[in-house]
C-alpha cells in the first residue's frame, strides 16, 4: 500500500473507541460486500460509527436518516410531477426533458459516485415494516431502474452500507439474511473509561471514578423505562465540569442514598425519576 493510500480495513479511530468484535464486524461487511446491520441501545455510538469508518477508510459519507414517513423509493429518486406541471403551464422549455424533474436520492448518489462511499441508512426500524424489503433488490444487485427515463442506474463502486436500528420493531427475515449483523453491547467500565478519556482527556481520576460509580448504580436500578446511555454520560460529565461539581458531591458514606447533581441529564422521564426517588427513600428508611 502506498503512503497516501486509504486503509482497506477498519481498526477504530482516535475519536471512536471500537471493540475488537466491532472492528471484526466492519471488516466482515467489507469482505462479504454486504450491508452491516448495527443494533444497540440508543446513545451507544451507532451513527457515529459510520462517520468514523468513512473517515478511517478515506471514503465520502452519505447519510439517509429514516423517519416514520420515509419510503424506500425516496432513496432512489423522486419524480417532481408538480413542478413539471407548473412549468408546462408557464411554457417553460425544460418540460421537454423529464430528467429535469428527477431528484436523485442518496442511493443514486452513492451508485454514481466516482469512488467507493460509506452509505449510512440510519434508524431503519422507524419506517414501515415493508421498507427494508423494498430495498432488497437494489442492495443486492447494486442497480435500479428509472421508469420515467427508461434507464438503469448501475453502481460504479459497491458502497459500504451501514444500517442502524434501535430495535423498535423486528426486521424482515429476508432482509436480515442479506446483512452482516452486530449488536453493540453496552460498554463495560473499562471501555467507558476509554470513551470518556477521548472526550475529556484532562478529567481528574477521582471525579471520573465517582461519576462512573453513580452512573452505573443508576443503570442497575431495576424497572427503569430508559437506562442512561453513553452519550448521556458524556453530557452529564460536561455539566459536572461546567458547574465545577466536586467528586465528594457524587458519593457519601451512604453512597446509595445520594441524589447525583444534575441527574436530569441521565434520567429523561418522570416515571424513572419517581422510581429513583422512591428507591432512595426506601434505602434511607432501612438505615
Amino acid at each position: 500500500m502506498t503512503a497516501n493510500a486509504a486503509p482497506s480495513r477498519f481498526t477504530g479511530t482516535e475519536r471512536y473507541v471500537a471493540t475488537h468484535d466491532l472492528n471484526l464486524a466492519v471488516n466482515a461487511a467489507l469482505t462479504l460486500e454486504r450491508p452491516l446491520l448495527i443494533k444497540g441501545e440508543p446513545g451507544t455510538g451507532k451513527t457515529m460509527l459510520a462517520e468514523e469508518v468513512a473517515s478511517a477508510l478515506g471514503r465520502p459519507l452519505l447519510q439517509w436518516h429514516i423517519k416514520s414517513t420515509t419510503k424506500a423509493h425516496q432513496g432512489l429518486y423522486e419524480y417532481d410531477a408538480v413542478s413539471r406541471l407548473r412549468d408546462s403551464q408557464l411554457g417553460d422549455e425544460k418540460v421537454r426533458d423529464i430528467r429535469n424533474y428527477i431528484v436523485k436520492g442518496v442511493l443514486w448518489q452513492a451508485f454514481e459516485a466516482d469512488e467507493p462511499v460509506v452509505l449510512l441508512i440510519d434508524e431503519v426500524d422507524k419506517a414501515d415494516i415493508e421498507f427494508p424489503n423494498d430495498l432488497l433488490r437494489e442492495l443486492d444487485r447494486m442497480e435500479f431502474h428509472v421508469y420515467e427515463t427508461r434507464e438503469t442506474v448501475v453502481a460504479k463502486h459497491r458502497p459500504l452500507v451501514i444500517i442502524t436500528s434501535n430495535n423498535e420493531k423486528d426486521l424482515p427475515d429476508a432482509f436480515l439474511r442479506r446483512c452482516f449483523f452486530h449488536y453493540i453491547q453496552f460498554p463495560d467500565r473499562e471501555t467507558l473509561e476509554k470513551i470518556v478519556a477521548v472526550h475529556f482527556p484532562n478529567l481528574k481520576q477521582e471525579l471520573l471514578a465517582a461519576a462512573l460509580d453513580a452512573f452505573l448504580r443508576m443503570r442497575d436500578i431495576p424497572g427503569l423505562k430508559k437506562k442512561p446511555s453513553t452519550s448521556e454520560l458524556l453530557d452529564w460529565l460536561k455539566l459536572l465540569l461546567a458547574e465545577d461539581i466536586p467528586p465528594e458531591a457524587l458519593h457519601s458514606d451512604d453512597a446509595e442514598a445520594v441524589v447525583p447533581p444534575l441527574h436530569g441529564a441521565l434520567l429523561k422521564n418522570e416515571q424513572d425519576i419517581h422510581l429513583f426517588e422512591r428507591l432512595l427513600f426506601m434505602t434511607r428508611g432501612r438505615r
